[in-house]
């Protein structure tokens, strides 16, 4: 069964209404494409492939959807597909019960990287050969430490997405750490290797199989300008107006920031006409959606927050939601991404979406604190 429909601002808004007496109203926040979007968002990296794991992430996820969370982020190469493939089997399950319609729910995912189907294979080397080589999907050279961006690849990936998410469009497609690709080419033959995934998921838009897409990266936004990773927000937003026109479609990017990772806030390396801005100034100057990654460092800040950020918050329980709470309410960020795989973690950290984001005075304070 493949779920018509797609994210819709009357959808993500009725959605956000229902929970307009429990939770706090700025817990929802609008997108650059008119959608509302829940300030916690539901990631799913981590955990094993499996069945175990797939049912935990099951219930999570129908959880999560219950406790005000619409945002889920995937990638292909997650868990070797299977984190794809939940979602579409919840989201079928949910909308026929009636419980949680397809047009309330932002699916997130992402393609660029090899993926395994289902499980590791006894040889990883010739399933890569069968799958992607032998087939025509990339060249050996197209492939840098197992990442691949070119244009029937990507073609391939948001097909497969499609299929493993049961779903008819998907709301937000990710080329995932395309700067990987600049390890082994130099800069312009990169943009022209964007340029042409770039116009494969323009082509995507038209045929109504995805309805905007970005670029989901680890390292490239925060690098300094001389870093061979380094990725300018100006020059991709720039080419997908070369791609698509000023009505193109390139819309979100996902980082990661949270306590132990602020350059997307500190670090002054984006340039925006003649204007040196950090990268949170620049994508609110070019009209893009924020979403954080690692808000809690897959759990490394939880026991390690020093007493002051504490003090500094209130209506926060432990060191997760303190987490949560400061990277959601830094200006500019739209989602903040968490990996939930048991319901007593999405139940705990929803718990922050009751409280409003920090004030400015707040934050100023817990940023002061933090550096």
């Amino acid at each position: 069964m493949t779920l018509p429909g797609y994210a819709t601002s009357q959808g993500t808004a009725s959605y956000s209404q229902r929970f307009a007496s429990t939770l706090a109203s700025s817990h929802f926040r609008d997108s650059a494409d008119h959608l509302t979007l829940s300030s916690i968002g539901l990631g799913t990296y981590l955990g094993e492939a499996d069945a175990r794991t797939d049912a935990l992430y099951a219930a999570a996820i129908v959880r999560a959807l219950e406790c005000g969370c619409n945002v889920l982020d995937s990638a292909i190469n997650y868990r070797h597909q299977r984190s794809e493939r939940v979602i579409g089997q919840v989201l079928a399950a949910l909308d026929r019960e009636g419980l949680v319609k397809r047009e309330e729910v932002v699916v997130a995912t992402k393609g660029g990287y090899l993926a395994f189907d289902g499980e590791v294979p006894p040889d990883p080397r010739v399933y890569v050969h069968t799958t992607f080589i032998n087939t025509g999907l990339a060249s050996s050279d197209d492939i840098v430490e197992w990442n691949c961006i070119t244009a029937r690849y990507i073609e391939d990936q948001v097909e497969r997405s499609l299929t493993n998410l049961g779903l008819r469009c998907i709301d937000i497609y990710y080329l995932h750490n395309p700067e990987a690709q600049l390890h082994k080419w130099p800069r312009p033959e990169f943009y022209r290797r964007i340029a042409a995934a770039f116009t494969v998921l323009e082509a995507k838009v038209a045929d109504g199989k995805i309805r905007c897409y970005g670029t989901a990266t680890w390292n490239g936004y925060r690098q300094p300008q001389s870093a061979r990773e380094y990725l300018s927000l100006a020059d991709l937003v720039s080419i997908a107006k070369e791609v698509g026109g000023h009505g193109h479609h390139f819309k979100v990017v996902q980082l990661p920031y949270n306590l132990a990772m602020l350059e997307a806030l500190t670090q002054r390396n984006q340039q925006v006409g003649n204007e040196t801005v950090s990268f949170l100034e620049a994508a609110h100057s070019l009209g893009i959606t924020v979403m954080a990654s690692a808000t809690i460092m897959q759990g490394r800040l939880v026991g390690r927050l020093p007493a002051s950020i504490g003090e500094a918050l209130s209506g926060l329980t432990s060191d997760a939601q303190r987490a949560i709470q400061f990277t959601r309410s830094t200006p500019g960020i739209t989602t903040a991404l968490v990996g939930m795989k048991s319901i007593e973690h999405v139940e705990h950290n929803l718990e922050t979406a009751k409280v409003p984001p920090a004030t400015l005075e707040q934050f100023h304070k817990l940023f002061r604190e933090r550096s």
